[in-house]
């Protein structure tokens, strides 16, 4: 027998948990250790995690381009890779944190053609048409060790590996999409 899930909203995590913790009684852990496992129990790393997750949600929405939000995507990782960008949605620099990093690079995977075989030379002029550091080969280089483009042996083409795009990234994408002046292709 198949379940349908059954969605919760919490108005305040904190009076949830002293009810929770009232329920347990003596086995109950401390407040804020309960607190941290139900943030966990919802995809999040922590209490905090889920915090500043729903704080940047809020900023997020209160900015000009909508986007489709749901609890499994981390809202402070897509606003800190968002910051990344400029006005005409090139990365601006190459991130420090690999979270982001990847982020940023699946971003740029969606502006390269699907099924098409591109010279180094042609994947380097496209790359750096998308960002303003000018360093394509580390961005060449760490797209194919992520598993976001492949090249033949010898270097000659490359190519865009398809996959379906974690849920942060479409968000990203659907920000960043009205400051391109290029078509994007995403699956």
């Amino acid at each position: 027998m198949t379940k349908s899930p059954l969605p919760l909203t919490i108005g305040d995590l904190s009076q949830f948990t002293r009810h929770l913790s009232r329920q347990l009684s003596d086995a109950a852990p401390s407040h804020l250790t309960l607190m941290n496992m139900l943030a966990r129990a919802g995809g999040y790393q922590n209490h905090q995690h889920l915090r500043s997750s729903t704080a940047a949600g809020v900023r997020l929405a209160q900015s000009a381009v909508p986007s489709e939000q749901t609890n499994a995507t981390d809202q402070r990782l897509i606003e800190r890779t968002l910051a990344q960008f400029d006005d005409a949605g090139r990365l601006r620099q190459w991130p420090s944190r690999r979270a982001v990093q990847t982020l940023a690079l699946f971003v740029l995977w969606s502006r390269i053609p699907a099924a098409t075989a591109i010279s180094e030379k042609d994947i380097n002029t496209r790359l750096n048409g998308m960002h303003s550091f000018e360093d394509p080969a580390t961005i060449r280089r760490t797209m194919i060790s992520c598993g976001l483009l492949q090249r033949e042996r010898d270097g000659s083409n490359y190519q865009r590996r398809e996959q379906a795009p974690p849920q942060e990234a479409l968000a990203l994408i659907s920000r960043l999409r009205p400051r391109w002046a290029a078509p994007v292709s995403v699956r």
